[in-house]
């Protein structure tokens, strides 16, 4: 099988008024069906690359491709098609607290509605039936009439997840899932996360800092720091001196032992 780009970085930097360089000319492609783990100490750029991905925040200068599209310069309704196709996952949930669960699942299709028919959640039984079935394969059925606010940490995220899943995008970017989780809950909602990747196809880019969950769950691991790569390898092929030698800067000297 011939590897497809899902997505391309082309000589990517990322300069911030105060002149930090967030990413300093990455070159990257990541391929359909990949999951693939960012690891690097805070401030290293993680954040300011998925950011960039979906034009979160817009890059200084280079392309990033989706699928064969520039995002970077999409106007409008085509920035608008090519972000349906990439589905967030942010550290902090990003739901609406005092929307129920179902609400903030049919979120995932606001992209397909016109701005007046979203707010008076005025979707089709089709999606809603779709949004429901996603709560189902979360295991949050039961939840599907409560307030966001009124549950665990975990049961957010797995709603997240739900959302994520209703939008059907070919992109998953999780930018720190599991972070203000228990090891435990940590660790299911990255099955469910690997569950997307493996059942449903969807290329999956997650920031972790976890190094355990990403031995675990990641093909592929991108070493990050100062706005770099410094790291591109198979996970298996990856020895454990790598990840500590990402964090404490001395890489260079584990790929020679």
């Amino acid at each position: 099988m011939v590897n497809q780009p899902m997505i391309q970085l082309k000589n990517v930097t990322k300069v911030y008024p105060n002149g930090t360089r967030g990413l300093n000319n990455i070159n990257l492609e990541i391929n359909k069906g990949e999951f693939v783990v960012v690891v690097g100490l805070s401030g290293a750029g993680k954040s300011t690359l998925l950011r960039s991905i979906n034009r979160l925040q817009d890059i200084s200068d280079g392309d990033i491709l989706i699928d064969g599209q520039s995002i970077t310069h999409a106007k409008g309704k085509a920035l608008r098609n090519i972000r349906r196709d990439i589905g967030m996952i942010f550290q902090n949930f990003n739901l609406v607290k005092r929307s129920s669960v179902l609400r903030n699942v049919l979120t995932g299709k606001v992209g397909y509605y016109s701005a007046w028919k979203s707010t008076f959640n005025l979707f089709s039984a089709e999606d809603k039936q779709k949004a429901y079935e996603a709560l189902q394969q979360v295991d949050l059925a039961d939840k599907v009439y409560v307030r966001a606010d009124q549950l665990s940490g975990g049961q957010q995220q797995r709603v997240s997840i739900a959302r994520v899943l209703t939008q059907n995008p070919k992109i998953i970017l999780a930018d720190e899932p599991t972070a203000s989780l228990d090891p435990k809950t940590a660790k299911s909602v990255m099955q469910y996360l690997k569950m997307l990747n493996q059942e449903y196809g969807m290329t999956v880019v997650a920031n972790l800092h976890s190094v355990e969950l990403a031995r675990e769950f990641g093909d592929r691991v991108l070493g990050v720091k100062s706005g770099e790569i410094i790291y591109d390898g198979k996970m298996s092929e990856t020895p454990a001196a790598v990840f500590e030698k990402i964090y404490n800067g001395q890489l260079e000297e584990a790929e020679n032992e």
